[in-house]
């Protein structure tokens, strides 16, 4: 026995090697540390030539919790550590470097080991909000800016002169409190308002599909020498969306918090929530022309497919957006496609000043090809072909779905 404790080759002269069993220096363990082979204490270098830590001798992920305390305290579920941590810039290539596949199953370990007192009162006295996991407004409820406006129409084409105004102003007040009053709540309701100036644009565009086209085309041709017929179908067709576009936003906003819950990596569920993101869009679009449609026949005029459909698609986007933390990129979009209205009608009557007519030529090519609808048609449609493209990068990601956002 003597003999084993003094042989050279069984000491620490020998060099010391790595075991994988507990208490053993494997490099990958957590909070373990070296030892030599003979269970002694390993010689102590002075500071001058004493190499730096190990890599893998520290614990990363508790590192990263330490980051990230606040998001993993009031975390209800790995799902929102996982979109916590995408919002923060981590991606499934991160994650292998904390020794995980991808960000969900690094979130479940940061999930499962943040210390949390069972006695001590939730984080989250209500639960957080979350687009579309809100209070849903009811079926009927949705469909009351419609009907507001569709009663509306009936009263003003029902009567004349000052009744007739005073009832389309206070119609319009009704329909614009019931919106305002319904986006509190549902999948179109977002923690936080719009960007500022959102509503003004937004007015401004809705009173460009009422009057615009009319103007423009009096404009163009001289005029106008008296009052203007105004697009009321298309109107009453957006009024008559928003239902549709409630239940579509629903829809996506569910079907992607399943494949929330499903996926195994980022990349995969961007590339499931967006067929979701797409067809949701599409379907909105269908309903939306057949109710151009309808009204349209139902009111005799021109329904406006174009220029209607595009507005329609460019607030359902702008909406959706802001709802889920994304408030920049729509405020931009309305007030370029708001703008752009705006300066065709201003090009056209400054073209009657002298030497000023080369203002006009624009639009005038535009509409003598198209029409005057051709104008909110380009404005509308461009802005919200922006929109939809911000859209399949942004709502495809999970932080988009799992935690109350701050305005990006």
């Amino acid at each position: 026995m003597n003999e084993l404790h003094t042989d050279p080759e069984a000491t620490g002269n020998a060099p010391a090697t790595r075991g994988r069993g507990i208490g053993t220096s494997s490099g990958t363990g957590i909070g373990t540390e070296a030892s030599t082979t003979d269970g002694r204490e390993p010689a102590t270098a002075s500071p001058a030539s004493a190499p730096g830590p190990r890599p893998g001798t520290a614990d990363p992920v508790k590192a990263l919790m330490n980051r990230h305390h606040d998001l993993c305290a009031r975390a209800v579920d790995h799902l929102e550590i996982a979109a916590g941590l995408e919002a923060h810039g981590v991606t499934d290539r991160t994650a292998a470097r904390f020794r995980h596949r991808d960000v969900f199953s690094l979130a479940e370990e940061m999930y499962a080991r943040f210390p949390r007192d069972p006695d001590a009162p939730s984080p989250h006295p209500a639960p957080a909000h979350r687009p579309g996991t809100g209070r849903p407004a009811p079926a009927l409820l949705a469909l009351l800016p419609g009907l507001l406006c569709a009663a509306t129409v009936v009263a003003a084409r029902s009567t004349a002169g000052r009744s007739r105004l005073a009832l389309a102003v206070l119609g319009t007040l009704l329909v614009g409190l019931a919106v305002r009053t319904l986006l509190r709540r549902g999948p179109l309701a977002g923690p936080h308002r719009a960007a500022s100036g959102t509503r003004g644009w937004t007015f401004w565009l809705l009173t460009y599909a009422f009057l615009g086209d009319g103007l423009l085309g009096e404009g163009l041709t001289g005029g106008p020498d008296g009052p203007w017929s105004p697009a009321t179908a298309p109107l009453l067709a957006l009024a008559l969306a928003y239902a549709p576009a409630v239940w579509c936003a629903g829809l996506f906003t569910a079907l992607a918090g399943r494949r929330l819950g499903t996926s195994r990596a980022l990349d995969d569920f961007a590339a499931s929530a967006r067929p979701v993101l797409l067809g949701a869009f599409a379907l909105f679009l269908g309903a939306l022309l057949g109710l151009l449609a309808l009204c349209g026949t139902l009111l005799g005029e021109h329904p406006a497919y174009a220029g209607a459909g595009a507005l329609g698609a460019l607030l359902l986007l702008a909406r959706l957006l802001t709802a889920h933390g994304f408030p920049h990129a729509p405020a931009v979009a309305l007030a370029t496609a708001g703008a752009a209205e705006g300066l065709s009608l201003a090009t056209v009557f400054a073209s009657r000043l002298p030497g000023c007519s080369l203002l006009s030529v624009p639009v005038q090519t535009v509409t003598d090809a198209w029409g005057a609808g051709s104008v909110p048609a380009l404005a509308c449609g461009t802005a919200a072909t922006a929109l939809l493209l911000h859209a399949t990068r942004t709502l495809t990601r999970a932080s988009a779905h799992a935690v109350p956002h701050e305005p990006r």
